[in-house]
């Protein structure tokens, strides 16, 4: 039997603005943070229920009197309720921080009792707040945290991490002729986020995310004032590395680059022409038809593209044919990478649970 994961929710700044004045004591100053209710809708229908956890200093003192407090939470809870998000408990400490009480977060006063719940799954929960005491909590209890703004995160970023159950790795190579880092989401489609000191170079990584359909950001500080060859081929480890670990143990993926059964992707630009066809098997290997016109292009030495991709095959266990002919060197390459780019989109593609082998692993 399947454990119940929990969102611990922070409640202001986290489901409502927090006024300047840090008390919601009034209807007028009831504002529901952006993108909250579509993300716990999702996150709902993933399985989670949710906690209410929340801090009110001094609530019930002349600071801060109940009935002021009781009003603006009860239509909150209303409109939340109203829309399917209910809580499964509200637990609010009314001290102020200088007493110190075990109950105020981060402290774990008030939640002791999902600690001792063995039908509670604390790794797969969650605290979402916006501040380092939600933080420090999530850690407390063993779990995911996430900082709303101020922080790094969002309320769509959280939905869909929990929910989703994304595939994304982040890889960072170091050597003495380049530091790369690597950040990869499978299952999310955004701009691509690149910046080696190439330009053209660039431009050909971005054809993988944007085509791929995957979220790509990629740094590269490499020994350019050398030449670009340890950029490229770094990049192209690092970026080999990434996938293999975010595909993990390969369950439900298309493995193949081409589900329409023809054996490849062929990728028209002008008078280009490109076919990539791949597999993700575990087994490395790289075939390359096709020769460019020129050496050079914006800067990127026309022989590091097959040695890109070369590179790429070694580290994420790819196994990748790719075949060109054209006349412009430009259209050439980027047809290499976009053809390339296609054929990871429907390899990596989720199709279900099974994995794709009679051998049992990839």
């Amino acid at each position: 039997m399947s454990r119940q994961r929990i969102v611990f929710v922070d409640r202001d700044g986290t489901l409502i603005a927090e006024p300047p004045d840090f008390q919601i004591d009034a209807y007028e100053k009831l504002r529901f943070v952006d993108g909250v209710i579509p993300a716990m809708l999702k996150l709902r229908d993933a399985g989670f229920q949710f906690v209410l956890v929340t801090n009110q200093d001094g609530l019930g003192t002349a600071s801060f009197p109940r009935e002021s407090f009781e009003g603006p939470q009860a239509l909150m809870l209303q409109v939340l309720a109203s829309q399917g998000i209910v809580f499964r408990e509200i637990l609010i400490d009314e001290s102020f921080e200088h007493e110190g009480k075990p109950t105020r977060k981060p402290g774990l006063g008030l939640l002791m009792h999902y600690l001792r719940d063995r039908s509670i799954d604390l790794a797969g929960s969650a605290v979402v707040g916006d501040r380092d005491t939600d933080l420090q909590l999530a850690a407390n209890l063993g779990c995911r945290g996430y900082k709303l703004a101020p922080g790094p995160d969002t309320w769509d970023q959280v939905a869909h991490e929990l929910a989703d159950a994304p595939r994304v790795a982040t890889i960072e190579r170091v050597t003495k002729e380049t530091r790369v880092r690597v950040r990869l989401d499978l299952d999310r489609a955004a701009d691509p986020e690149v910046s080696t000191g190439l330009g053209f170079f660039d431009h050909m990584l971005e054809q993988l995310g944007k085509h791929g359909g995957f979220a790509l950001q990629l740094t590269c500080a490499g020994d350019l004032h050398i030449d670009e060859h340890h950029t490229v081929e770094d990049s192209a480890l690092a970026l080999g590395q990434a996938l293999r670990e975010a595909l993990a143990d390969k369950r439900g993926i298309g493995r193949y680059g081409d589900s329409s059964g023809q054996g490849a992707i062929t990728l028209p630009m002008d008078e280009t022409l490109a076919s990539a066809a791949v597999d993700l098997s575990g087994r490395p290997y790289f075939v390359f038809e096709g020769s460019f016109p020129r050496p050079e292009v914006g800067g990127l030495a026309t022989e590091l593209v097959p040695h890109f991709f070369r590179s790429l095959c070694e580290t994420a266990g790819l196994n990748l044919h790719l075949q060109v002919r054209g006349e412009n060197t430009h259209h050439m390459v980027e047809a290499c990478f976009k053809a390339v780019a296609r054929a990871l989109r429907q390899a990596i593609r989720r199709e279900g649970r099974e994995l794709p082998s009679t051998k049992g692993t990839l």
